[in-house]
């Protein structure tokens, strides 16, 4: 059983910055793509970035430049540094594996607002 446990999220003003952790057990990160993914009110829940075994990262087109992920095998954590946020950041962001388990975390709120 994957338990995901989300961390790092909040309210922020436009423009400021955000870092969001997710520590995983049940299953070992360093095997496996994992990612983060996000749903807004109303919305689908959509990719943000994975990051892959060898460290080389994705992103969607709507974050690119702005957000990092990145990952500790060691501590089987993943991290997403999120820079210059904009409102239409705002959403509930989850960690999952890329493809995605069945098995979503609580997710954590980040609210991009002034």
């Amino acid at each position: 059983q994957v338990q995901l446990v989300e961390s790092g999220g909040g309210l922020v003003q436009p423009g400021g910055s955000l870092r969001l952790s997710c520590a995983a057990s049940g299953r070992i990160f360093s095997n496996y793509a994992p990612g983060w993914y996000r749903q807004a009110p109303g919305q689908q829940r959509e990719l943000v970035a994975t990051i892959t075994q060898g460290r080389f990262p994705t992103y969607a087109d709507s974050v690119k430049g702005r957000f990092t992920i990145s990952r500790d095998n060691a501590k089987n954590t993943v991290y997403l540094q999120m820079n210059s946020l904009k409102p239409e950041d705002t959403a509930v962001y989850y960690c999952n594996f890329f493809p995605p388990s069945p098995s979503w975390g609580r997710g954590t709120q980040v609210t991009v607002s002034s």
